[in-house]
C-alpha cells in the first residue's frame, strides 16, 4: 500500500467517530441548528486563513514545478473559493474570533511550518483535504437533489468532483514525498496525518458545542 493508503486505514477509528458525530447526523437531513452551522462557518473562516497560509508554506517548500503550483493555486482557493461560502451565509471572517480547538488546529499546522520537513507539513494538510472530501462526496450521494436543502451550498462544494480531484493529487503530491522520506521523517508523516485527522472530529465537535473560551 501507498503511504496515504496506509494512513487512511490507521485513522479507520477517528473517520468511524466523524461519521457518527450529530453534527454530521443532523446536517445531512438538514435538521442541524442554523446557529450551530453559523457558528461551524465562522471558525472554518477563521481556520481558512491559518490553513492558507500553510498550504502557501508547502508551496514554497515544494521542489517540483507541479507540486508548487497544487499548493499554491490551493492556498488561493482557500482564501476565494471556500470564503464565498461564509460570506454567503454573513460570516464576516475578520470579526471571527478562534475557538479553543481552532486555535489550538491552527497552531499545530502552523507550528508544522516553522520545525518540521515539506514532507510533514503535506501530511498535516492532508486530512483536510480528504475528510472534507471523504464527508461530503458521500453526503451528496446520499442526499441526492439539493434543491431546497438548507445546507445545500455547503455538501455541493466538498461534493464536487473537481474537489475530489484536488484531493487526489494532494494524496499523489504527498505520497510523492513519502517515497524520498527519511525513516524518521516518514514517523512523523504518520504522527502529523494522524494528530490533523484528530483535530478535524474535534473541530466539528466544538462546533456542535459551540464552543467559546471558558474565561
Amino acid at each position: 500500500m501507498t503511504f496515504t493508503e496506509q494512513a487512511w486505514q490507521a485513522i479507520q477509528p477517528i473517520r468511524a467517530a466523524i461519521d457518527a458525530h450529530p453534527f454530521l447526523d443532523g446536517l445531512e437531513p438538514g435538521t442541524l441548528p442554523p446557529e450551530t452551522f453559523l457558528h461551524y462557518l465562522a471558525q472554518d473562516a477563521a481556520y481558512l486563513g491559518a490553513y492558507s497560509k500553510v498550504l502557501a508554506s508547502a508551496a514554497a517548500r515544494a521542489h517540483e514545478p507541479g507540486a508548487l503550483a497544487f499548493w499554491s493555486a490551493s492556498a488561493a482557493d482557500a482564501v476565494a473559493v471556500e470564503r464565498r461560502l461564509h460570506e454567503s451565509h454573513g460570516v464576516d471572517a475578520a470579526a471571527v474570533e478562534a475557538s479553543p480547538t481552532c486555535a489550538a488546529y491552527t497552531s499545530y499546522l502552523l507550528a508544522l511550518t516553522a520545525t518540521a520537513s515539506y514532507p510533514v507539513v503535506v501530511a498535516g494538510v492532508l486530512p483536510c483535504f480528504w475528510i472534507y472530501d471523504d464527508v461530503g462526496r458521500r453526503l451528496a450521494e446520499r442526499v441526492g437533489d439539493l434543491d431546497g436543502h438548507p445546507y445545500a451550498d455547503w455538501i455541493g462544494t466538498y461534493g464536487d468532483p473537481a474537489f475530489s480531484a484536488a484531493t487526489a493529487t494532494a494524496r499523489q503530491l504527498v505520497d510523492a514525498a513519502a517515497e524520498v522520506a527519511s525513516a524518521a521523517d516518514l514517523e512523523r508523516m504518520r504522527h502529523a496525518f494522524t494528530t490533523a485527522s484528530r483535530y478535524e472530529w474535534m473541530f466539528w465537535d466544538a462546533a456542535w458545542r459551540r464552543e467559546e473560551w471558558p474565561v
